[in-house]
């Protein structure tokens, strides 16, 4: 599978992990290698899980930033799946870990992801992107630039515009 990272086309090294009907959080096996973990499994096994470093958790929808373990920075990917594309607690999911938690590791949107979103995405913190399947990605690449100039702040942007440019004083 390809994904967008770092405004490029490339692919996709890790797998997700998904509870199916019938797997049990606690129980399900975890598999060698890169793989995403839902939440709940990450919960329930840590003793087993924590000293493993090629893992990375991924949120559902319902999920918030408290439930997440204190060091989010253990995890080289934290993936937030976006279940609709009109719902923007994924919005807020990434950018209270970036700006609140201080998450420094990739950010991954997935799921419901489309083109005309990416330029948004960023905005809140997000660098990678799982799009849906019907989406094309080169395509995508230029949602990047959609906006020439932001105007406020976020978890790309520190500072509001009025506070990036020189104004003489009348």
């Amino acid at each position: 599978m390809e994904i967008i990272k770092e405004k490029r086309v490339v692919n996709d090294t890790w797998q997700v992990l998904r509870l199916h009907e019938g797997d049990a959080a606690d129980s399900i096996a975890v598999p060698q290698g890169n793989y995403l973990v839902p939440l709940p499994v990450w919960n329930c096994q840590w003793e087993a899980l924590c000293g493993r470093k090629e893992l990375g958790l991924w949120l559902g929808g319902l999920e918030r930033a408290e439930d997440i373990p204190d060091d989010v920075n253990r995890f080289p990917v934290i993936a937030i799946d976006i279940h609709k594309y009109t719902d923007g607690r994924g919005y807020t999911l990434a950018y209270r870990l970036r700006k609140q938690y201080g998450y420094r590791g990739e950010l991954r949107a997935m799921g419901d992801v489309l083109l005309d979103q990416l330029s948004y995405l960023k905005r809140v913190g997000f660098d990678s992107f799982a799009l849906r399947a019907d989406q094309n990605l080169q395509r995508a690449l230029s949602g990047f630039d959609t906006f020439s100039v932001k105007y406020q702040a976020s978890a790309d942007v520190a500072a509001p515009l009025f506070n990036r440019v020189a104004r003489g004083v009348a």
